[in-house]
């Protein structure tokens, strides 16, 4: 069974930092390209960033460009995403996914989701 695990949201004030983690398990993690998108209250599912299969590739949101980071580290199947500068604007749940880009909403693994509030 395919599980995403995420963690590390929080309450944040602007400006401050955070760093999600996505643990995966039931597949094998190489294999595959990972995703970070994200849902703000009252809003639709939101792209954040993207990594390939080996890491040497990302990409990333222009509303997240050189505020975030994506990572991941396959000798402990874990998926990261690193939140510098955080502006209230990135209060959402953020959902760690089992694909290049947005996905198949309904089909594409997702994991349960961390919350990350920024207010001051």
């Amino acid at each position: 069974e395919v599980q995403l695990v995420e963690s590390g949201g929080g309450l944040v004030q602007p400006g401050g930092s955070l760093r999600l983690s996505c643990v995966a398990s039931g597949f094998t993690f190489t294999d595959y390209a990972m995703s970070w998108v994200r849902q703000a209250p009252g809003k639709g599912l939101e792209w954040v960033s993207s990594i390939t299969d080996s890491g040497t590739s990302t990409r990333y949101a222009d509303s997240v460009k050189g505020r975030f980071t994506i990572s991941r580290d396959n000798a402990k199947n874990t998926l990261y995403l690193r939140l510098n500068s955080l502006k209230t604007e990135d209060t959402a749940m953020y959902y760690c996914l089992r694909a290049w880009g947005m996905g198949v909403p309904g089909i594409t693994p997702r994991g349960q989701g961390t919350q990350v509030t920024v207010s001051s």
